[in-house]
Protein backbone atom coordinates (compact mmCIF):
# COMPACT_ATOMS: atom_id res chain seq x y z
CA UNK A 1 0.00 0.00 0.00
CA UNK A 2 0.97 3.02 -0.74
CA UNK A 3 2.68 5.68 2.12
CA UNK A 4 2.81 9.40 0.99
CA UNK A 5 2.65 12.76 2.32
CA UNK A 6 0.62 16.26 1.39
CA UNK A 7 1.96 18.47 -0.53
CA UNK A 8 -0.86 20.44 -1.11
CA UNK A 9 -4.72 21.69 0.54
CA UNK A 10 -7.04 23.23 -1.81
CA UNK A 11 -10.75 23.01 -0.22
CA UNK A 12 -12.09 18.80 -0.53
CA UNK A 13 -8.88 18.33 -3.28
CA UNK A 14 -5.41 17.53 -1.58
CA UNK A 15 -2.61 16.80 -3.23
CA UNK A 16 -0.15 13.92 -2.15
CA UNK A 17 3.49 13.19 -3.34
CA UNK A 18 5.02 9.45 -2.75
CA UNK A 19 1.77 7.87 -4.48
CA UNK A 20 3.25 5.66 -7.36
CA UNK A 21 2.24 2.46 -6.27
CA UNK A 22 -1.28 3.96 -5.86
CA UNK A 23 -3.64 3.25 -8.55
CA UNK A 24 -6.76 5.72 -9.84
CA UNK A 25 -9.96 5.52 -7.50
CA UNK A 26 -8.04 3.98 -4.92
CA UNK A 27 -9.51 4.98 -0.98
CA UNK A 28 -6.88 6.68 0.95
CA UNK A 29 -6.32 7.66 4.70
CA UNK A 30 -5.64 10.74 5.35
CA UNK A 31 -3.88 12.49 7.96
CA UNK A 32 -3.57 11.22 11.75
CA UNK A 33 -7.86 11.90 11.58
CA UNK A 34 -7.87 9.34 8.50
CA UNK A 35 -10.49 11.20 6.64
CA UNK A 36 -11.80 9.12 4.19
CA UNK A 37 -11.21 10.24 0.16
CA UNK A 38 -10.63 9.26 -2.94
CA UNK A 39 -7.67 9.08 -5.51
CA UNK A 40 -8.99 10.98 -8.98
CA UNK A 41 -5.74 11.79 -10.98
CA UNK A 42 -2.16 10.73 -10.54
CA UNK A 43 0.96 12.64 -11.74
CA UNK A 44 4.10 10.59 -11.58
CA UNK A 45 4.25 10.47 -8.17
CA UNK A 46 1.57 12.77 -6.89
CA UNK A 47 -1.75 11.76 -6.60
CA UNK A 48 -5.01 14.31 -6.67
CA UNK A 49 -7.14 13.15 -4.00
CA UNK A 50 -11.10 14.15 -2.98
CA UNK A 51 -11.56 13.66 0.55
CA UNK A 52 -15.23 13.17 1.34
CA UNK A 53 -15.18 14.71 4.80
CA UNK A 54 -14.35 18.40 5.96
CA UNK A 55 -10.78 19.22 5.68
CA UNK A 56 -10.27 22.02 7.43
CA UNK A 57 -7.08 22.38 9.69
CA UNK A 58 -4.88 19.92 7.40
CA UNK A 59 -1.52 20.72 5.89
CA UNK A 60 1.70 19.72 4.17
CA UNK A 61 3.56 17.20 5.27
CA UNK A 62 0.89 15.25 7.02
CA UNK A 63 0.81 11.42 5.92
CA UNK A 64 -1.61 9.65 3.18
CA UNK A 65 -1.92 6.06 3.23
CA UNK A 66 -4.12 4.54 0.26
CA UNK A 67 -6.18 1.07 1.01
CA UNK A 68 -5.11 -0.24 -2.03
CA UNK A 69 -9.16 -1.00 -3.11
CA UNK A 70 -11.70 1.08 -4.87
CA UNK A 71 -14.31 3.01 -2.82
CA UNK A 72 -16.44 0.28 -2.42
CA UNK A 73 -20.17 -0.50 -0.74
CA UNK A 74 -20.90 -3.45 1.56
CA UNK A 75 -24.15 -5.61 0.29
CA UNK A 76 -26.17 -7.77 2.87
CA UNK A 77 -28.88 -8.46 5.37
CA UNK A 78 -29.72 -4.95 7.10
CA UNK A 79 -29.82 -2.18 3.85
CA UNK A 80 -33.57 -1.97 3.82
CA UNK A 81 -35.10 0.40 6.02
CA UNK A 82 -31.69 2.16 6.79
CA UNK A 83 -30.17 5.57 6.53
CA UNK A 84 -26.34 6.15 4.61
CA UNK A 85 -24.89 9.38 3.85
CA UNK A 86 -23.36 9.38 0.78
CA UNK A 87 -19.74 7.24 1.11
CA UNK A 88 -22.21 4.60 2.78
CA UNK A 89 -21.19 5.64 6.43
CA UNK A 90 -24.98 4.58 8.43
CA UNK A 91 -26.28 7.97 9.78
CA UNK A 92 -28.14 6.35 12.48
CA UNK A 93 -25.46 4.23 14.16
CA UNK A 94 -23.05 7.21 14.03
CA UNK A 95 -25.34 9.34 15.36
CA UNK A 96 -25.95 7.49 18.06
CA UNK A 97 -22.13 7.46 18.80
CA UNK A 98 -21.45 11.07 17.94
CA UNK A 99 -24.33 13.08 18.21
CA UNK A 100 -26.49 15.31 15.03
CA UNK A 101 -22.89 16.25 13.54
CA UNK A 102 -20.69 13.72 11.92
CA UNK A 103 -17.18 14.02 13.61
CA UNK A 104 -14.45 13.83 11.24
CA UNK A 105 -12.86 10.49 10.59
CA UNK A 106 -15.10 8.88 12.05
CA UNK A 107 -15.35 4.86 11.24
CA UNK A 108 -18.60 2.63 11.40
CA UNK A 109 -19.76 -0.48 9.33
CA UNK A 110 -21.75 -0.16 6.89
CA UNK A 111 -24.06 -3.13 8.07
CA UNK A 112 -24.31 -3.93 11.42
CA UNK A 113 -21.64 -6.40 12.17
CA UNK A 114 -23.82 -7.69 16.02
CA UNK A 115 -27.33 -8.15 14.54
CA UNK A 116 -27.88 -12.10 13.79
CA UNK A 117 -30.00 -12.64 11.46
CA UNK A 118 -32.11 -16.04 10.61
CA UNK A 119 -30.75 -17.97 7.38
CA UNK A 120 -33.03 -20.17 5.56
CA UNK A 121 -30.74 -22.14 3.05
CA UNK A 122 -32.13 -22.90 -0.15
CA UNK A 123 -29.07 -25.48 -1.59
CA UNK A 124 -28.03 -28.58 0.37
CA UNK A 125 -24.40 -30.38 0.75
CA UNK A 126 -23.69 -31.52 -3.05
CA UNK A 127 -25.64 -28.83 -5.07
CA UNK A 128 -23.49 -27.64 -8.10
CA UNK A 129 -23.67 -23.83 -8.17
CA UNK A 130 -22.41 -21.34 -9.88
CA UNK A 131 -22.21 -17.44 -9.22
CA UNK A 132 -24.74 -15.65 -9.19
CA UNK A 133 -27.52 -18.63 -7.46
CA UNK A 134 -29.35 -18.19 -4.24
CA UNK A 135 -27.96 -20.05 -1.51
CA UNK A 136 -30.95 -18.91 0.63
CA UNK A 137 -32.93 -16.28 2.07
CA UNK A 138 -33.54 -13.97 5.32
CA UNK A 139 -36.22 -12.03 6.05
CA UNK A 140 -34.99 -8.54 6.42
CA UNK A 141 -38.13 -6.43 6.69
CA UNK A 142 -41.98 -7.78 7.17
CA UNK A 143 -42.01 -7.51 3.18
CA UNK A 144 -38.59 -7.82 1.64
CA UNK A 145 -36.96 -11.44 1.61
CA UNK A 146 -33.50 -10.70 0.92
CA UNK A 147 -31.97 -13.45 -1.01
CA UNK A 148 -28.31 -13.82 -0.22
CA UNK A 149 -26.33 -15.25 -3.97
CA UNK A 150 -23.42 -16.74 -4.88
CA UNK A 151 -20.82 -14.09 -5.60
CA UNK A 152 -19.30 -13.50 -8.57
CA UNK A 153 -16.94 -15.62 -10.07
CA UNK A 154 -17.12 -18.77 -7.61
CA UNK A 155 -18.55 -21.44 -9.16
CA UNK A 156 -18.33 -25.09 -7.41
CA UNK A 157 -20.09 -28.13 -5.40
CA UNK A 158 -21.40 -27.19 -2.31
CA UNK A 159 -19.45 -28.52 0.54
CA UNK A 160 -21.56 -27.50 3.74
CA UNK A 161 -24.27 -25.06 4.13
CA UNK A 162 -25.76 -23.19 7.35
CA UNK A 163 -29.40 -23.01 8.81
CA UNK A 164 -30.53 -20.49 11.08
CA UNK A 165 -28.95 -17.21 12.83
CA UNK A 166 -25.79 -15.75 11.85
CA UNK A 167 -24.01 -12.68 11.57
CA UNK A 168 -23.46 -10.90 8.20
CA UNK A 169 -19.45 -11.70 8.66
CA UNK A 170 -19.96 -15.27 10.12
CA UNK A 171 -20.10 -18.31 6.79
CA UNK A 172 -23.11 -19.10 6.15
CA UNK A 173 -21.69 -21.68 2.99
CA UNK A 174 -18.55 -23.32 2.04
CA UNK A 175 -17.94 -23.82 -1.94
CA UNK A 176 -15.53 -26.20 -3.36
CA UNK A 177 -14.29 -24.19 -6.37
CA UNK A 178 -13.50 -25.33 -9.67
CA UNK A 179 -9.76 -25.39 -8.87
CA UNK A 180 -10.47 -27.76 -5.70
CA UNK A 181 -9.88 -25.21 -3.22
CA UNK A 182 -12.29 -24.81 -0.66
CA UNK A 183 -13.80 -21.05 -0.32
CA UNK A 184 -15.94 -19.40 2.69
CA UNK A 185 -19.08 -17.40 1.75
CA UNK A 186 -20.67 -14.76 4.12
CA UNK A 187 -24.13 -12.85 3.70
CA UNK A 188 -22.23 -9.50 3.33
CA UNK A 189 -20.48 -9.07 -0.17
CA UNK A 190 -18.61 -6.28 -1.62
CA UNK A 191 -18.78 -4.05 -4.74
CA UNK A 192 -16.90 -1.08 -6.41
CA UNK A 193 -19.15 1.84 -6.34
CA UNK A 194 -18.46 2.92 -10.03
CA UNK A 195 -18.38 -0.38 -11.73
CA UNK A 196 -21.87 -1.81 -12.71
CA UNK A 197 -22.81 -5.46 -11.29
CA UNK A 198 -23.18 -8.14 -14.03
CA UNK A 199 -26.01 -9.76 -15.71
CA UNK A 200 -26.77 -12.45 -18.34
CA UNK A 201 -28.43 -10.13 -20.72
CA UNK A 202 -30.17 -6.51 -21.45
CA UNK A 203 -34.22 -6.90 -21.96
CA UNK A 204 -35.97 -4.41 -24.22
CA UNK A 205 -38.76 -2.71 -21.88
CA UNK A 206 -42.14 -4.05 -22.69
CA UNK A 207 -44.28 -3.40 -19.59
CA UNK A 208 -45.32 -0.29 -17.66
CA UNK A 209 -44.26 0.92 -14.71
CA UNK A 210 -47.84 1.73 -13.31
CA UNK A 211 -47.50 4.85 -10.86
CA UNK A 212 -50.92 5.44 -10.31
CA UNK A 213 -50.12 9.17 -11.36
CA UNK A 214 -53.02 9.52 -14.55
CA UNK A 215 -51.18 12.40 -16.46
CA UNK A 216 -48.34 10.00 -15.99
CA UNK A 217 -49.76 6.60 -16.69
CA UNK A 218 -52.01 7.76 -18.96
CA UNK A 219 -49.88 10.49 -21.66
CA UNK A 220 -46.28 9.59 -20.56
CA UNK A 221 -45.87 6.22 -19.41
CA UNK A 222 -42.20 4.89 -17.98
CA UNK A 223 -41.47 1.30 -18.66
CA UNK A 224 -40.14 -0.84 -15.81
CA UNK A 225 -36.88 -1.08 -16.23
CA UNK A 226 -37.25 2.80 -18.25
CA UNK A 227 -35.20 5.66 -17.55
CA UNK A 228 -37.03 9.33 -16.73
CA UNK A 229 -36.40 12.92 -15.99
CA UNK A 230 -38.47 15.16 -13.87
CA UNK A 231 -36.96 18.95 -14.68
CA UNK A 232 -38.48 22.28 -13.52
CA UNK A 233 -37.84 25.28 -11.53
CA UNK A 234 -37.50 25.81 -7.97
CA UNK A 235 -41.46 25.49 -6.87
CA UNK A 236 -42.77 23.52 -9.35
CA UNK A 237 -43.04 20.20 -7.24
CA UNK A 238 -40.62 17.81 -8.46
CA UNK A 239 -40.06 16.25 -4.70
CA UNK A 240 -44.07 15.93 -4.35
CA UNK A 241 -43.83 13.85 -7.61
CA UNK A 242 -40.97 11.87 -6.69
CA UNK A 243 -42.35 10.70 -3.06
CA UNK A 244 -45.89 10.01 -5.19
CA UNK A 245 -43.73 7.42 -7.53
CA UNK A 246 -42.32 6.22 -4.08
CA UNK A 247 -45.20 5.50 -2.66
CA UNK A 248 -47.29 4.19 -5.79
CA UNK A 249 -45.04 2.97 -8.28
CA UNK A 250 -44.98 -0.57 -9.16
CA UNK A 251 -41.50 -1.25 -7.59
CA UNK A 252 -40.51 -3.71 -4.86
CA UNK A 253 -37.64 -1.68 -3.70
CA UNK A 254 -37.30 2.09 -3.34
CA UNK A 255 -33.53 3.78 -3.72
CA UNK A 256 -34.62 7.57 -2.62
CA UNK A 257 -30.99 9.53 -3.33
CA UNK A 258 -30.82 13.02 -1.45
CA UNK A 259 -28.11 14.54 -3.20
CA UNK A 260 -27.26 18.10 -2.33
CA UNK A 261 -31.06 19.22 -1.48
CA UNK A 262 -31.66 21.54 1.25
CA UNK A 263 -31.66 19.87 4.80
CA UNK A 264 -35.33 20.81 5.49
CA UNK A 265 -36.32 18.76 2.09
CA UNK A 266 -34.51 15.67 3.04
CA UNK A 267 -35.50 15.90 6.93
CA UNK A 268 -39.06 16.05 5.50
CA UNK A 269 -38.18 12.65 3.43
CA UNK A 270 -36.86 11.01 6.97
CA UNK A 271 -39.91 12.35 9.02
CA UNK A 272 -42.58 10.96 6.37
CA UNK A 273 -41.45 7.64 4.35
CA UNK A 274 -40.98 6.12 7.98
CA UNK A 275 -44.91 6.97 8.74
CA UNK A 276 -46.13 7.00 5.48
CA UNK A 277 -48.53 3.95 5.01
CA UNK A 278 -47.59 1.64 2.50
CA UNK A 279 -50.83 0.25 -0.06
CA UNK A 280 -48.89 -2.23 -1.55
CA UNK A 281 -47.80 -4.15 1.73
CA UNK A 282 -50.07 -2.57 4.85
CA UNK A 283 -47.21 -1.67 6.05
CA UNK A 284 -44.58 1.75 6.55
CA UNK A 285 -43.00 2.64 3.04
CA UNK A 286 -39.53 2.14 4.83
CA UNK A 287 -39.88 -1.57 5.06
CA UNK A 288 -38.36 -1.25 1.44
CA UNK A 289 -37.08 1.53 1.03
CA UNK A 290 -33.11 2.74 1.34
CA UNK A 291 -32.13 6.36 1.76
CA UNK A 292 -29.44 7.85 0.92
CA UNK A 293 -29.03 11.40 2.57
CA UNK A 294 -26.19 13.71 1.47
CA UNK A 295 -28.13 17.49 2.13
CA UNK A 296 -26.09 20.34 0.65
CA UNK A 297 -24.18 21.49 3.67
CA UNK A 298 -22.67 18.10 3.62
CA UNK A 299 -18.60 17.89 1.68
CA UNK A 300 -19.59 18.05 -1.90
CA UNK A 301 -17.29 15.17 -2.77
CA UNK A 302 -19.25 13.02 -0.80
CA UNK A 303 -22.32 14.19 -3.10
CA UNK A 304 -21.00 12.97 -5.93
CA UNK A 305 -20.29 9.71 -4.30
CA UNK A 306 -23.82 9.26 -3.79
CA UNK A 307 -25.56 8.82 -7.07
CA UNK A 308 -22.91 5.78 -7.46
CA UNK A 309 -23.62 4.47 -3.88
CA UNK A 310 -27.57 4.43 -5.09
CA UNK A 311 -27.31 2.70 -8.21
CA UNK A 312 -25.35 0.16 -6.42
CA UNK A 313 -27.36 -0.98 -4.09
CA UNK A 314 -30.26 -0.64 -6.20
CA UNK A 315 -28.23 -2.72 -8.55
CA UNK A 316 -27.89 -5.58 -5.90
CA UNK A 317 -31.47 -5.93 -5.19
CA UNK A 318 -32.05 -6.06 -8.88
CA UNK A 319 -29.63 -9.17 -9.24
CA UNK A 320 -31.80 -10.75 -6.59
CA UNK A 321 -35.21 -10.57 -9.21
CA UNK A 322 -37.49 -7.03 -7.83
CA UNK A 323 -38.31 -4.62 -9.69
CA UNK A 324 -36.52 -1.21 -8.02
CA UNK A 325 -37.11 2.23 -8.21
CA UNK A 326 -34.64 5.06 -7.97
CA UNK A 327 -35.41 8.21 -7.42
CA UNK A 328 -32.44 10.57 -7.63
CA UNK A 329 -33.35 14.20 -6.28
CA UNK A 330 -31.51 16.06 -7.70
CA UNK A 331 -28.60 15.06 -10.76
CA UNK A 332 -28.57 18.78 -11.51
CA UNK A 333 -26.44 19.05 -7.39
CA UNK A 334 -24.65 16.32 -8.62
CA UNK A 335 -23.43 17.76 -11.51
CA UNK A 336 -22.35 20.46 -9.65
CA UNK A 337 -20.21 19.16 -7.45
CA UNK A 338 -18.80 17.50 -10.79
CA UNK A 339 -17.78 20.68 -11.29
CA UNK A 340 -16.30 21.70 -8.53
CA UNK A 341 -14.54 18.81 -7.62
CA UNK A 342 -13.22 19.79 -11.98
CA UNK A 343 -12.22 23.12 -11.17
CA UNK A 344 -10.20 22.25 -8.00
CA UNK A 345 -8.30 19.62 -10.26
CA UNK A 346 -7.50 22.46 -13.07
CA UNK A 347 -9.09 20.63 -15.74
CA UNK A 348 -10.25 22.36 -18.78
CA UNK A 349 -13.98 23.17 -18.41
CA UNK A 350 -16.50 22.88 -20.72
CA UNK A 351 -19.63 24.35 -21.10
CA UNK A 352 -21.01 26.82 -18.21
CA UNK A 353 -18.07 25.65 -16.38
CA UNK A 354 -18.79 21.55 -16.11
CA UNK A 355 -16.42 19.38 -17.02
CA UNK A 356 -15.86 17.97 -20.40
CA UNK A 357 -17.09 14.52 -19.73
CA UNK A 358 -20.38 16.01 -17.82
CA UNK A 359 -22.58 13.92 -20.88
CA UNK A 360 -20.78 10.75 -20.49
CA UNK A 361 -20.72 10.75 -16.33
CA UNK A 362 -24.49 11.16 -16.60
CA UNK A 363 -24.85 8.35 -19.23
CA UNK A 364 -22.76 5.94 -17.17
CA UNK A 365 -25.48 6.41 -13.90
CA UNK A 366 -28.63 6.14 -16.38
CA UNK A 367 -27.42 3.28 -18.17
CA UNK A 368 -27.04 0.89 -15.14
CA UNK A 369 -30.91 1.23 -15.45
CA UNK A 370 -33.13 -0.98 -17.69
CA UNK A 371 -34.49 -4.46 -17.33
CA UNK A 372 -32.77 -7.73 -17.27
CA UNK A 373 -31.53 -11.72 -17.03
CA UNK A 374 -29.95 -12.08 -13.92
CA UNK A 375 -26.78 -14.38 -13.19
CA UNK A 376 -27.71 -17.45 -12.06
CA UNK A 377 -29.32 -20.91 -13.47
CA UNK A 378 -32.87 -20.03 -12.89
CA UNK A 379 -33.53 -17.44 -15.16
CA UNK A 380 -34.70 -14.52 -12.89
CA UNK A 381 -35.61 -11.24 -14.21
CA UNK A 382 -34.86 -7.94 -12.08
CA UNK A 383 -35.63 -4.51 -13.34
CA UNK A 384 -34.40 -0.92 -12.17
CA UNK A 385 -36.26 2.45 -13.03
CA UNK A 386 -34.33 5.39 -12.84
CA UNK A 387 -35.81 8.89 -12.30
CA UNK A 388 -33.89 11.87 -11.99
CA UNK A 389 -34.71 14.97 -11.00
CA UNK A 390 -33.20 18.33 -12.52
CA UNK A 391 -33.14 21.44 -11.13
CA UNK A 392 -32.14 24.25 -13.72
CA UNK A 393 -31.29 27.93 -13.09
CA UNK A 394 -34.06 29.52 -13.65
CA UNK A 395 -36.14 26.59 -14.81
CA UNK A 396 -34.40 27.24 -18.24
CA UNK A 397 -33.59 23.65 -19.65
CA UNK A 398 -31.65 24.76 -22.35
CA UNK A 399 -28.54 24.76 -19.77
CA UNK A 400 -25.80 21.89 -19.82
CA UNK A 401 -27.34 19.45 -17.31
CA UNK A 402 -30.68 19.10 -18.61
CA UNK A 403 -29.39 18.50 -22.07
CA UNK A 404 -26.79 16.09 -21.38
CA UNK A 405 -29.97 14.56 -19.82
CA UNK A 406 -32.33 14.93 -21.94
CA UNK A 407 -30.22 13.28 -24.72
CA UNK A 408 -30.15 9.79 -22.56
CA UNK A 409 -33.48 9.39 -20.92
CA UNK A 410 -36.81 8.30 -22.85
CA UNK A 411 -39.18 10.03 -20.65
CA UNK A 412 -39.53 13.84 -20.10
CA UNK A 413 -41.79 14.91 -17.63
CA UNK A 414 -41.20 18.83 -17.67
CA UNK A 415 -42.32 20.51 -14.57
CA UNK A 416 -44.48 24.37 -15.07
CA UNK A 417 -43.78 26.60 -12.75
CA UNK A 418 -47.07 28.70 -14.64
CA UNK A 419 -49.00 25.45 -13.34
CA UNK A 420 -47.66 25.07 -10.24
CA UNK A 421 -48.90 28.86 -9.12
CA UNK A 422 -52.66 27.74 -10.49
CA UNK A 423 -52.38 25.00 -7.74
CA UNK A 424 -52.56 22.47 -10.69
CA UNK A 425 -50.34 19.17 -9.84
CA UNK A 426 -48.88 17.64 -10.51
CA UNK A 427 -47.84 20.38 -12.44
CA UNK A 428 -46.38 18.11 -15.62
CA UNK A 429 -46.68 20.19 -18.67
CA UNK A 430 -48.83 18.05 -21.81
CA UNK A 431 -47.11 20.02 -24.16
CA UNK A 432 -43.81 20.13 -23.12
CA UNK A 433 -43.44 16.39 -21.31
CA UNK A 434 -42.66 13.40 -24.22
CA UNK A 435 -42.69 9.95 -23.51
CA UNK A 436 -40.46 7.52 -26.05
CA UNK A 437 -41.92 4.47 -24.35
CA UNK A 438 -44.92 5.03 -25.96
CA UNK A 439 -45.37 2.99 -28.99
CA UNK A 440 -43.42 0.08 -27.13
CA UNK A 441 -46.14 -0.15 -24.34
CA UNK A 442 -48.95 0.69 -27.13
CA UNK A 443 -49.64 -3.46 -27.12
CA UNK A 444 -49.53 -4.13 -23.34
CA UNK A 445 -51.97 -1.20 -22.73
CA UNK A 446 -54.14 -2.71 -25.36
CA UNK A 447 -54.22 -6.41 -24.00
CA UNK A 448 -54.13 -5.77 -20.74
CA UNK A 449 -56.69 -2.60 -20.14
CA UNK A 450 -58.67 -1.66 -23.34
CA UNK A 451 -58.08 -1.99 -27.69
CA UNK A 452 -59.57 1.67 -27.00
CA UNK A 453 -56.82 2.66 -24.36
CA UNK A 454 -54.40 3.86 -27.34
CA UNK A 455 -57.03 5.75 -29.45
CA UNK A 456 -58.54 7.41 -26.44
CA UNK A 457 -54.80 8.66 -25.47
CA UNK A 458 -54.44 10.13 -28.45
CA UNK A 459 -57.37 12.25 -29.07
CA UNK A 460 -56.92 13.87 -25.31
CA UNK A 461 -53.52 14.53 -26.83
CA UNK A 462 -54.98 16.32 -29.38
CA UNK A 463 -57.49 18.09 -27.78
CA UNK A 464 -55.09 19.53 -25.59
CA UNK A 465 -53.21 20.63 -28.20
CA UNK A 466 -55.81 22.52 -30.07
CA UNK A 467 -57.06 23.95 -26.69
CA UNK A 468 -53.26 26.10 -26.93
CA UNK A 469 -53.83 26.84 -30.56
CA UNK A 470 -57.52 28.19 -29.54
CA UNK A 471 -56.20 29.98 -26.29
CA UNK A 472 -54.04 32.47 -28.71
CA UNK A 473 -56.67 33.32 -30.42
CA UNK A 474 -58.95 33.71 -27.53
CA UNK A 475 -55.88 35.94 -26.41
CA UNK A 476 -56.12 38.45 -29.20
CA UNK A 477 -59.81 38.52 -30.15
CA UNK A 478 -61.55 37.18 -27.00
CA UNK A 479 -64.34 33.81 -26.88
CA UNK A 480 -66.90 35.84 -29.27
CA UNK A 481 -64.61 34.70 -32.49
CA UNK A 482 -64.59 30.99 -32.18
CA UNK A 483 -67.40 28.75 -33.04
CA UNK A 484 -69.32 26.82 -30.89
CA UNK A 485 -67.72 23.34 -31.87
CA UNK A 486 -64.21 25.29 -30.94
CA UNK A 487 -65.70 26.21 -27.78
CA UNK A 488 -66.77 23.18 -26.85
CA UNK A 489 -63.37 21.83 -27.49
CA UNK A 490 -61.88 24.08 -25.25
CA UNK A 491 -64.62 23.08 -22.31
CA UNK A 492 -63.85 19.48 -22.81
CA UNK A 493 -60.04 20.22 -22.12
CA UNK A 494 -60.85 22.47 -19.28
CA UNK A 495 -62.46 18.77 -18.29
CA UNK A 496 -59.59 16.89 -18.99
CA UNK A 497 -57.12 19.57 -16.91
CA UNK A 498 -59.38 20.15 -14.64
CA UNK A 499 -61.07 16.33 -13.79
CA UNK A 500 -58.55 14.19 -15.38
CA UNK A 501 -55.14 15.62 -14.91
CA UNK A 502 -55.13 17.11 -11.98
CA UNK A 503 -54.83 14.77 -8.68
CA UNK A 504 -54.54 15.28 -5.12
CA UNK A 505 -52.16 13.44 -3.34
CA UNK A 506 -53.37 13.95 -0.23
CA UNK A 507 -56.72 12.75 -0.82
CA UNK A 508 -56.84 9.19 0.10
CA UNK A 509 -59.10 8.51 -3.04
CA UNK A 510 -57.76 10.50 -5.16
CA UNK A 511 -53.96 10.09 -4.41
CA UNK A 512 -53.88 6.94 -6.69
CA UNK A 513 -55.93 6.34 -9.91
CA UNK A 514 -55.85 2.26 -11.35
CA UNK A 515 -55.78 1.25 -15.30
CA UNK A 516 -58.93 0.24 -15.36
CA UNK A 517 -60.20 3.78 -13.37
CA UNK A 518 -58.34 6.03 -15.59
CA UNK A 519 -59.63 4.09 -18.63
CA UNK A 520 -63.28 4.69 -17.52
CA UNK A 521 -62.64 8.42 -16.31
CA UNK A 522 -61.12 9.18 -19.87
CA UNK A 523 -63.51 7.31 -21.94
CA UNK A 524 -66.44 9.30 -20.09
CA UNK A 525 -64.75 12.52 -20.94
CA UNK A 526 -64.73 11.90 -24.37
CA UNK A 527 -68.23 10.27 -24.92
CA UNK A 528 -69.31 13.60 -23.49
CA UNK A 529 -67.23 15.55 -26.17
CA UNK A 530 -68.25 12.76 -28.83
CA UNK A 531 -72.12 13.17 -27.79
CA UNK A 532 -71.64 17.05 -27.16
CA UNK A 533 -70.58 17.56 -30.93
CA UNK A 534 -73.29 15.70 -32.35
CA UNK A 535 -75.76 17.66 -30.19
CA UNK A 536 -74.21 20.58 -31.81
CA UNK A 537 -74.31 19.31 -34.91
CA UNK A 538 -78.27 18.84 -34.75
CA UNK A 539 -79.08 21.75 -33.73
CA UNK A 540 -78.49 21.73 -29.96
CA UNK A 541 -78.04 25.02 -28.09
CA UNK A 542 -74.14 25.28 -26.85
CA UNK A 543 -74.64 26.48 -22.95
CA UNK A 544 -77.32 23.73 -22.97
CA UNK A 545 -74.56 20.87 -24.06
CA UNK A 546 -71.66 22.46 -21.51
CA UNK A 547 -74.43 22.94 -18.94
CA UNK A 548 -76.20 18.88 -18.89
CA UNK A 549 -76.75 17.72 -14.86
CA UNK A 550 -74.12 15.02 -15.49
CA UNK A 551 -70.95 17.11 -16.14
CA UNK A 552 -71.19 17.41 -12.12
CA UNK A 553 -70.75 13.58 -11.75
CA UNK A 554 -68.31 13.47 -14.50
CA UNK A 555 -66.21 15.94 -12.59
CA UNK A 556 -66.61 14.04 -9.40
CA UNK A 557 -65.71 10.31 -10.95
CA UNK A 558 -61.96 11.27 -9.93
CA UNK A 559 -63.29 10.11 -5.73
CA UNK A 560 -64.93 7.30 -6.63
CA UNK A 561 -63.62 4.39 -4.61
CA UNK A 562 -61.54 1.57 -6.72
CA UNK A 563 -64.09 -1.17 -4.99
CA UNK A 564 -67.22 0.83 -6.50
CA UNK A 565 -66.32 1.32 -10.35
CA UNK A 566 -69.56 -0.03 -11.20
CA UNK A 567 -70.91 3.36 -10.61
CA UNK A 568 -69.19 4.37 -14.21
CA UNK A 569 -71.82 2.58 -15.76
CA UNK A 570 -74.83 4.61 -14.54
CA UNK A 571 -73.00 7.89 -15.35
CA UNK A 572 -72.24 6.93 -18.63
CA UNK A 573 -75.96 5.50 -18.46
CA UNK A 574 -77.16 9.12 -17.36
CA UNK A 575 -75.30 11.09 -20.07
CA UNK A 576 -76.17 8.71 -22.95
CA UNK A 577 -79.98 9.68 -21.92
CA UNK A 578 -79.40 13.52 -21.33
CA UNK A 579 -77.24 13.71 -24.48
CA UNK A 580 -79.85 11.89 -26.75
CA UNK A 581 -82.61 14.24 -25.56
CA UNK A 582 -80.47 16.94 -26.83
CA UNK A 583 -79.63 15.08 -30.01
CA UNK A 584 -83.02 14.05 -30.75
CA UNK A 585 -84.57 17.47 -29.72
CA UNK A 586 -82.41 18.81 -31.80
CA UNK A 587 -83.17 17.28 -34.79
CA UNK A 588 -87.12 17.69 -34.96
Amino acid sequence: MAQGKIIKVAGSLIVAEGMSSARMFDVVRVSKHRLIGEILELRGDQASIQVYEETSGLGPGEPVESTGAPLSLELGPGLIESIFDGIQRPLNRIRERAGDRITRGIEESALNREREWDFVPQVQAGDEVRHGDILGSVQETAVVSHKIMLPKGLDGTVKSIHQGNARVTDTICVVEGKDGKEHQVTMMQRWPVRTGRPYQEKLSPKNPMITGQRVIDTLFPIASGGVAAIPGPFGSGKTVVQHQLAKWAEADIIVYVGCGERGNEMTDVLKEFPELHDPRTGETLMKRTVLIANTSDMPVAAREASIYTGITIAEYFRDMGYSVAIMADSTSRWAEALREMSGRLEEMPGEEGYPAYLSSRIAEFYERAGQVICLGSDGRRGAISAIGAVSPPGGDISEPVSQATLRIVKVFWGLSAQLAYRRHFPAIDWLLSYSLYSDNLAEWFTDHVSPEWNELRLKTMTILQDESELEEIVRLVGTDALGWRDRLTMEVARSIREDYLHQNAFDEIDTYTSLTKQYRMLRLILDFAEKGQQALDSGANLSEVINLPVRERIGRAKYIPEDNLAMFDDIESELATQANALINRGGL
